[in-house]
């Protein structure tokens, strides 16, 4: 069972936050979007592009199901993954610290730098980036069992808080 599950935006410093996380709290990290590019053999951007979204939401929704049931570090979860509905439901009803990681987008967009390696982000960036909030900000606010603003934070700080909140001290 995972230590902590982090969730959020492209941008919020999931994998920066995570790595920091699991130093504290001396576990592993996996962070999902790596590992679904170790099992493709593919970068995301290049999944996206060659074989379409579809199949990158069906390789990404068995990779995060499979590391919410069997990782025991810290999880970080792709921006997306929350919207399917089997890793929602598994998240809402495992009982697992889940952290909201929020980014406004004024803080995002120099993190991510809006580029092809992320592929729902290559047009029109702010607006796409605007655009998925809209629909994913209610999902990880009802998924959170812990929000935590990472604007203007160092990842340390941010981890630091969450393992605070885990009752781990650093």
């Amino acid at each position: 069972m995972p230590k902590a599950v982090l969730i959020g935006p492209p941008g919020a410093g999931k994998s920066s936050v995570g790595r920091q996380l699991a130093k504290i709290l001396e576990c592993e990290i996996l962070d999902t979007d790596l590992e679904i590019e170790r099992r493709s053999g593919k970068k995301i951007s290049d999944i996206f592009t060659d074989d379409g979204e579809p199949v990158f939401r069906k390789i990404e929704k068995e990779v995060v199901l499979d590391a919410l049931a069997n990782a025991t570090g810290v999880v970080a979860l792709g921006g997306g993954s929350v919207l399917d509905k089997d890793v929602a439901t598994y998240l809402e009803n495992s009982g697992l610290p889940v952290a909201y990681l929020e980014v406004s987008i004024s803080q995002a967009a120099p993190r991510v730098g809006f580029n092809k390696e992320r592929p729902l982000l290559t047009i029109n960036p702010r607006q796409q980036w605007s655009a998925l909030m809209a629909v994913r900000k209610p999902i990880y606010e009802s998924l959170a069992t812990l929000q935590v603003l990472t604007d203007n934070r160092k990842p340390i700080d941010v981890a630091r808080e969450i393992a605070s909140a885990l009752g781990v001290s650093s």
